[in-house]
């Protein structure tokens, strides 16, 4: 009786082991999976960085060149309007001078007629 009872939990002992053994490769195993998730995770979460700071300096050079466009362009502007007032100030003086010459024509005409 005793032998078998010392079988009994040499076998059980031995069972034990087995399973703690499977215990620890599976583990084993699954830390090394978590551990290849993190590396994973981290670089991706270093390629988006990297992305998002591509995009944002993209987003900055294209900012500045449109600041510059319409920098540019106020430019164009004010100096458009500028010649517009010269334009006006020119045509105000020759539909001055033009009505000069019709009264001098029509005195001319008029002291031609007497």
């Amino acid at each position: 009786q005793l032998h078998l009872t010392t079988l009994e939990k040499k076998e059980l002992t031995k069972s034990l082991e087995m399973v703690r053994k499977e215990l620890q490769e599976k583990e084993s195993e699954m830390k090394k999976e978590i551990s290849e998730y993190k590396d994973r995770l981290l670089q991706a979460e270093k390629e988006h960085q990297d992305a998002l700071t591509e995009a944002n300096r993209k987003n900055e050079v294209e900012i500045e060149a449109c600041q510059d466009k319409m920098k540019s362009l106020e430019h164009f502007i004010s100096s458009q309007k500028l010649e517009i007032e010269h334009l006006k100030s020119n045509k105000e003086e020759l539909n001055n001078s033009l009505k000069e010459a019709n009264q001098t024509l029509g005195e001319l005409l008029k002291t031609k007629v007497r």
